[in-house]
This record gives structure tokens, sequence and C-alpha cells, in this order.
């Protein structure tokens, strides 16, 4: 008996283990009035994040606090195992930082390009997420 009580043991161990892997949990700051804002927190949802919404009365503060530069800035910074996230960024791309764990601050999609998840619309154009290191240097991490 005892051998199949660790087998067991060990299945929900793994079960457990793909579900965070499935769910991760991110941290959303944002203004309360921003309506873009949410089209990107339920793009997140869609794509299998657990999402906690945090409105804030300076988005600019709580970046700064993050250490995301001021430059790379959008409507609303979140904050995901360990990373930073400005902007409206695709879940894809986040999925891709969680798997992938660079050494850096996080992703960031600056301003609020049109087509971007929350920005949808008709006049999508190109855009680029950002890869960010700490140092505040950054390379193309993914055009959409």
């Amino acid at each position: 008996m005892k051998p199949v009580r660790i087998l067991s043991a060990l299945a929900l161990l793994s079960v457990g283990s793909v579900y965070a892997e499935s769910a991760p949990r991110i941290e959303v700051y944002k203004n309360a009035s921003c309506s873009c804002c949410g089209g990107w927190v339920d793009h997140l949802r869609q794509n299998g994040f657990e999402v906690s919404s945090h409105d804030v009365d300076d988005v600019s503060a709580n970046r700064k606090k993050l250490g995301m530069p001021e430059r790379l800035g959008s409507c609303h910074t979140a904050r995901v195992d360990g990373y930073v996230i400005e902007g409206h960024v695709p879940a894809g791309d986040i999925q891709r930082l969680l798997r992938e764990k660079p050494p850096a601050l996080g992703l960031a999609v600056p301003a609020m390009p049109p087509g971007s998840p929350g920005m949808e619309g008709a006049s999508a154009v190109p855009y680029d997420t950002l890869l960010v290191n700490r140092n505040g240097s950054t390379r193309v991490f993914a055009s959409h």
C-alpha cells in the first residue's frame, strides 16, 4: 500500500504543478477610468492568467516604483513571477517570458498601439514587445 500512496502523492504534486504553471497570477495596476486596461485584463484572463486588478491614482508613480523606465510607459503596469509587464503586452509574449525566464526586468509595449490586446480595432498597426533589461536597455522580444 505505501508505494501506491507515495505514487498518488507524487501524481497529485505533479497535477498541482501543472495547474500552477497553466494559471500564473498577475497583479495589474491601472487607472479606474481606463477602458482599454479592462480589455487587456480580459485578454489575460481569456489566456489562462489569474488576474488581480488594482486601481491606482498614479500609474506613472507605480511604474517608477517597480523599476520600469518612464520612456517605456503605457496606461497600466503589472507584475508576474518577479517580472514587470508594461502596457498592452500580448498574453503569449508573457507566457513565453515565463517559460524562458531570461534575466530581465520584464516586457513592455510602450504607448498604446492600435491592434494590441485591449486596443483592438480597424486601424491596427505593427508594434514590438520589448524585453527590458534591469539597466533599462531593451531589445525586440516579439513583433506583431
